[in-house]
């Protein structure tokens, strides 16, 4: 028989008979009780893995087994083959599993265990060769432990081989993609929190763009993207890149994810100051209040991890505002809204949509039927702000399921623009509630949103150190702002967060990149299953 063609035996699964069924058209390995030979179709307590999800296949040596009486008495010497499988389990989290099948021929055990492995070798997209960053001082410090006890058991089980770099000092990881030969790896793996994978994606698209003789610090250079994945094993405090693209912070469902080979594309921006390239951003861009935590808690690192709580309601009470001017161009390509209810999920229409839609764009600038830049107009906004924050995701992490922007989707080509204008600080909080609960953070009228794919900020405060930007700025809007004369100075500047660490300039050049990189995921399933009866 071959493994083309469809497989159907009487085995004994958990000292039960059962109906299994190999279907390698649909990809799908099926059980069911059945009384006896010939059993109908499965009903409702039929179990089912896809093949994609088994992570291998392996025969069981059943010898000092002691089986009860009854029909397992006929059985002298059963011969038994284990699945090793994902199991679904609640909150989007994934579990090994092991389903072990017994049957008292030992040719039959070999054909099913030939017919399995056959349709796991054509799965092209798992890796087998891996380099692993881990960062041991990330979060509460168990990033070593974490792996060691719940990844590397998986990852031998898979036939995965690694090679284990545990760093010791900060950029260590980004370095060395710079350094070592990369290309006989399937992908890489970072253990520690949302600070070391940005180290890898710096490192990673910086390598890229290198090896393709691109100049980062041109903010309208084309990037290439990365040929590698980048796995997350979640080790650090918040987790805001993992839990938006999996559903979970935890470390078994990444490690999962992995294995059976997911990939989701991302979006990446660049942030460039006077045609430098500052940093790269995939979750959250702050400036006023998120800004203004991160700068504090940087002094309070004796504090641990109480100090973002610490800093947060500082910053609060504090109650900041600051002036400046945003432009940006709206992206007009994406299929969505920011305040459309639709998160990004497994498989979605919207960033399929909006990539296809953004190249038809890019094509038709590239053979001069065009220019979109020209064709498309700039919008300005000016004013006093109590924050400034632009998202590629949702954000979300435990202490904000829905995360900063619900809507927010991870490779439409875009980025959502949250304006909060100056407010009373009962308002401001009314604001950052909505946050932790179901309600519409974006519905107040002090709150302003925008899907984009390009912006600019200038703070009024840093006009002297932004003349070159400025000069390009306007001629976009100079007028607009002339129109507004409520547009006054306030206080001084505040910073920008860029996915937790502190630029060097207020005022910015911000460019999304589609689909720039890849994980080792595979986005947040719409209805998880129920677990297995395994």
């Amino acid at each position: 028989m071959g493994a083309a063609e469809p497989l159907r035996s009487e085995l004994w699964v958990k000292r039960r008979r059962c109906a299994v069924s190999l279907d390698p058209a649909r990809a799908l390995l099926r059980w069911w009780p059945s009384p006896g030979p010939g059993a109908g179709a499965p009903g409702a307590d039929a179990c089912s893995v896809p093949i994609s999800e088994i992570i291998t296949v392996e025969e069981t040596d059943t010898r000092g087994k002691h089986y009860g009486s009854g029909k397992w008495q006929k059985m002298e010497k059963p011969f038994a083959f284990t699945v090793h499988c994902v199991k679904r389990a609640r909150r989007h989290r994934w579990k090994w599993a092991q389903v072990t099948f017994c049957c008292a021929e030992e040719p039959l055990c070999h054909l099913w265990l030939q017919t399995l492995q056959e349709l796991l070798d054509k799965l092209t997209s798992r890796p087998k060769r891996l380099l692993v960053f881990i960062n041991p001082f990330g979060g509460k410090g168990q990033g070593k432990r974490i792996y060691e006890r719940k990844v590397a058991p998986l990852f031998t089980l898979a036939s995965i081989t690694t090679e284990i770099i545990v760093t010791e000092r900060a950029n260590q990881a980004k370095e060395s993609l710079y350094e070592i030969n990369i290309d006989k790896y399937d992908g890489i793996v970072c253990v520690g929190g949302d600070g070391m994978f940005s180290e890898i994606l710096h490192g990673l698209i910086g390598r890229t763009q290198r090896n393709a003789g691109v100049d980062q610090n041109q903010p309208r250079a084309a990037l290439v993207p990365s040929p590698l994945r980048i796995g997350i094993i979640p080790a650090g405090s918040t987790d805001c890149v993992c839990f938006s693209t999996v559903g979970t912070n935890d470390a078994e469902t990444s490690a999962l994810h992995i294995i059976v080979g997911d990939s989701l594309p991302m979006d990446v921006s660049s942030v460039h100051h006077n045609s430098t390239l500052l940093r790269y951003s995939v979750s959250l861009l702050g400036y006023g209040f998120y800004g203004d935590i991160i700068k504090d808690s940087e002094k309070k690192r004796w504090m641990g991890l109480i100090r973002y709580d610490f800093s947060g309601l500082k910053t609060f009470l504090s109650h900041h505002c600051y002036e400046g001017t945003v432009s940006f161009l709206p992206a007009r390509h994406t299929v969505g809204s920011p305040r459309d209810r639709k998160p990004c999920r497994a498989g979605c229409f919207v960033c399929r949509q909006s990539k296809q839609q953004l190249e038809e764009e890019q094509k038709r600038s590239l053979y001069g039927l065009e220019n979109t830049e020209e064709v498309e107009e700039w919008k300005v906004v000016c004013g006093k702000f109590l924050a400034i924050n632009a998202t590629n995701m949702c954000c979300a992490c435990p202490r904000s399921p829905s995360g900063l922007s619900p809507a927010a989707h991870l490779g439409d080509g875009s980025s959502d623009l949250i304006l909060i204008r100056k407010c009373s600080r009962f308002n401001f909080l009314r604001f950052l509630v909505r946050h932790t609960n179901q309600y519409d953070q974006f519905d107040f009228a002090f709150v302003e949103v925008y899907r984009v794919k390009k912006f600019q900020f200038t703070s009024s405060h840093m006009e002297e150190e932004d003349s070159d930007l400025k000069e390009r700025g306007k001629k976009r809007f100079g007028q607009m702002c002339s129109e507004h004369p409520s547009c006054c100075c306030s206080v001084s500047n505040s910073s920008w967060n860029c996915d937790g660490e502190i630029l060097s300039s207020s005022s910015i050049e911000v460019r999304v990149h589609c689909q720039l990189v890849r994980l080792f995921a595979r986005g947040i399933e719409e209805n998880p299953k129920e677990e297995l009866d395994s």
